[in-house]
């Protein structure tokens, strides 16, 4: 429940910057059921509206998405024994919300041959309720009121997900070291505040790990 509150009014926001870039309705509920990437989806609606060249606009893309490789990453050794079928279906279903959502539960459940299924299920949910979320935005349009603030309701669906995951010093380590790099970092373009956090956070998490074990 509290993933889904948070998609909803992202996949809203969504949908009324898709119009205003000039895509007609149809495009902007094909490219969430094809693309399936929030962030992307509204930098790419943005630059859109900007008229930016295609080459900027296929590198930037590129750049916000890198976070994805640390993803995978993470999941990768829980996921070695599935056929390219599936994970090529999980790729696709990878997203900020169902990573966050099922690592935990992946990594706990790592002698089960099903654990899959948890990323698999989180992120089915996830994009049915991004596409529903994106025909509301189109559909309401304008009349979303701009100081309803919708787009808060992201960053407080990441802390409800967050403090429960964090368990001992090298996990806080690494949430207070992001958390402040991603807050202090928040100006640098291509959203390349999120990579360097997450890369900082990483490294602060393990200097800790390793001090502990000392």
């Amino acid at each position: 429940m509290p993933l889904l509150l948070g998609v909803w009014p992202f996949g809203m926001i969504y949908g009324v910057l898709a119009l205003e870039s000039g895509l007609t309705a149809w495009q902007a509920q094909a490219m969430s059921a094809l693309v399936f990437a929030g962030s992307s989806q509204i930098v790419l609606s943005q630059m859109l509206a900007s008229q930016a060249p295609l080459a900027v606009i296929f590198v930037t893309i590129a750049i916000v998405n890198l976070r994805h490789v640390l993803y995978s990453a993470s999941l990768a050794p829980g996921l070695r024994t599935l056929g390219p079928g599936w994970k090529a279906l999980l790729a696709y279903l990878l997203t900020d919300e169902a990573y966050a959502v099922t690592v935990n539960r992946m990594n706990a459940a790592r002698s089960s041959p099903h654990r899959h299924w948890f990323l698999f299920g989180a992120g089915l949910t996830l994009w049915t309720a991004w596409q529903l979320s994106t025909l509301a935005g189109l559909a309401l349009g304008s009349e979303i009121p701009p100081e309803w603030g919708l787009d808060f309701a992201i960053p407080l669906t990441f802390i409800a997900l967050v403090v429960p995951a964090a368990h001992d010093r090298a996990d806080w380590t690494a949430v207070i070291i992001a958390g402040i790099a991603a807050v202090t970092l928040y100006a640098l373009p291509f959203k390349l505040a999120l990579i360097v956090a997450t890369l900082l956070g990483i490294v602060g998490g393990v200097w800790m790990t390793r001090r502990a074990a000392r």
